[in-house]
């Protein structure tokens, strides 16, 4: 039964027929034959799975949020995203620009005056969001824990490429892209993160500092050999890595990105500028925050674009000059992780279509990108031969 029916002509057509429970059980079948041996090769002990389709959200909960607790993980369990943040810290900076805080062109030495006389003072705003300051580093380096060391650092900075020449991924970029946003918008990041953006989507359990009372909803994260692990306070961590949030309001924000006609204007701008085209970087496109790739996709290049090299070395990058507006067949997606979590959300606006997966242990992008590959291909007949 399971061989026969676990097919998109399948599913497709009992939907067709409005045989909405059948289709819901095949798809079950589906997600849980493709996330359960996920889990147990990487010993995970709970992941939340959500898609939308057509519009329709599903979810699928695995495992427990905290190994002391059994306590099952649901569409409302917190989990950290870790980079994932990054498409959340870049809508802010869009909004910036929409409500006409800042412009993406503006120099970084325009909104933080101590940058003056430093190498960074004439990178731009979207230099900053799409890695291509010229070498800015993963992470900051261990003497840099509080703002004054945070400024020597940037100010004595040396790029190792010219501006726009190379994408080199990096916490501090980004990071600093999401302090000179708020610094516009004359807020703290959380506050307008909390205040602002999370209720514009729609995000109403999502936090940058999780509240005492959402305590208990908060999952632990877990190392290889399964000690527990909260992220670690670092400089701008925050901007760069410091959501926590939920596989319903994630992909509420994944819908957003889908169809966001019913969000207001100025967020509707925002959202359309980080889905732009500002930098090609192999076959991947830098958007701003999400990174874009032609679709249908092999599950090789999409693991390619998610590999350890590309966050980790400079990669030679193409500016694109206009921008690039969206395609109509593009596949946008974002990895995530911090030390106990690992999370992944990907979508294809031409299928509506989107998928984001969050799991308390930081398990390899390769793995993910596979896990999430096969689920799109069981719903979209166009990625079925990939």
């Amino acid at each position: 039964m399971y061989a026969k029916l676990n097919t998109l002509p399948a599913l497709l057509a009992l939907l067709a027929l409005g045989s909405a429970a059948h289709a819901d059980d095949i798809l079950q079948t589906r997600v849980d034959a493709t996330i359960r041996p996920v889990m147990a090769e990487h010993d995970i002990a709970g992941m939340a799975v959500a898609i939308t389709h057509n519009g329709q959200a599903h979810y699928f909960n695995y495992g427990v949020a905290r190994l002391d607790d059994p306590q099952p993980v649901s569409s409302d369990t917190l989990f950290e995203i870790g980079s994932l943040s990054k498409p959340l810290t870049a809508t802010l900076a869009a909004l910036a620009q929409a409500t006409g805080k800042l412009t993406l062109t503006d120099s970084a030495g325009q909104h933080w005056p101590e940058l003056q006389g430093s190498q960074l003072e004439h990178a731009s705003l979207l230099n900053l969001g799409t890695y291509t300051a010229g070498g800015l580093p993963l992470q900051f380096p261990d003497n840099v824990t509080d703002p004054a060391s945070m400024l020597d650092y940037y100010r004595q900075w040396q790029p190792e490429y010219a501006a726009g020449t190379h994408r080199r991924y990096s916490n501090p970029s980004i990071g600093l892209l999401g302090m000179l946003a708020a610094k516009s918008m004359g807020k703290p990041f959380p506050t307008l993160m909390e205040g602002t953006l999370f209720p514009a989507l729609g995000m109403s359990h999502s936090y940058i500092q999780v509240p005492t009372a959402q305590l208990p909803r908060y999952a632990f994260g877990y190392s290889k050999d399964n000690q527990p692990l909260r992220v670690t306070p670092g400089m701008l961590d925050a901007e760069a890595y410091g959501v926590k949030t939920t596989a319903r309001d994630m992909l509420r924000f994944v819908q957003a990105n889908l169809n966001p006609a019913g969000l207001n204007k100025d967020l509707q701008r925002a959202i359309a500028m980080t889905h732009t085209g500002y930098y090609r970087v192999g076959e991947m496109t830098q958007g701003l925050g999400w990174e874009r790739y032609p679709y249908p996709i092999s599950l090789e290049r999409l693991q390619a674009g998610n590999s350890p090299a590309m966050a980790l070395e400079s990669q030679p990058a193409t500016r694109l000059a206009p921008p690039e507006s969206e395609p109509s067949d593009t596949l946008f997606n974002k990895t995530g992780s911090t030390g106990g979590f690992g999370a992944y959300a990907v979508f294809v606006p031409s299928q509506n279509l989107g998928l984001v997966m969050l799991a308390n242990k930081n398990y390899p992008n390769a793995a993910r990108i596979k896990a999430a590959h096969a689920i799109l291909n069981a719903l979209d007949k166009n990625a079925a031969q990939y």
